[in-house]
């Protein structure tokens, strides 16, 4: 299967040989910036300009959960055991939630701007994050302590995310750059 995300404030799931529809998730009230399976396939997260990211049953379409910021939400991403969802906001925070229960477990407030994106290490005990303030930054996914501060863009960072090994984190920025860092000292 496929999600696809809107402007017009739906997700959608369609078959990936055929390209027919298989549901069509509605719920947000303003464009849909990002959608992503869990890693069983069963779930959809969503994350919206309505301030909100969702979790939806992936099968069925039915909202299962509804994760509030205060201001828009760039990317809702799931966990390597799919139980915990970490989402990025202009709010200049990420959070993590409980996929069973839709309740928050820890705020990452660290960023001086927007954060764009936040995506889980392989193994799930930390957490990356890529802000508007020209950082991007290593958390401890657990309790939400901060554990490195990657520096050295000019411009926003766009996006990071962890190698498959864990081993290193790769961060693109507006500044027309691209680097990789050790993920355990946080250094080029």
């Amino acid at each position: 299967r496929i999600v696809s995300v809107s402007d017009d404030g739906t997700a959608r799931v369609w078959d990936a040989a055929s390209g027919q529809l298989q549901a069509t998730l509605t719920g947000h009230s303003g464009p849909v910036n990002q959608a992503s399976f869990s890693p069983d396939g069963k779930r959809i997260a969503t994350a919206g300009a309505d301030n909100t990211a969702r979790l939806w049953d992936a099968e069925s379409g039915r909202l299962l959960a509804t994760l509030a910021h205060a201001a828009a939400v760039n990317t809702a991403n799931f966990s390597p055991n799919g139980k915990r969802i970490v989402t990025s906001s202009y709010d200049c925070t990420a959070k993590v939630w409980n996929t069973a229960t839709g309740t928050l477990l820890v705020t990452l407030a660290g960023h001086a701007g927007w954060v764009y994106t936040a995506a889980f290490s392989p193994d799930g005990k930390r957490i990356v994050t890529a802000g508007a303030d020209h950082t991007a930054m290593v958390w401890d996914a657990g309790n939400g302590h901060p554990l490195a501060t990657l520096t050295g863009h000019t411009a926003r960072v766009n996006f990071a995310a962890f190698s498959p090994d864990g081993k290193r984190i790769v961060t693109a920025s507006q500044d027309n750059t691209a680097r990789v860092w050790d993920a355990d000292s946080g250094l080029l």
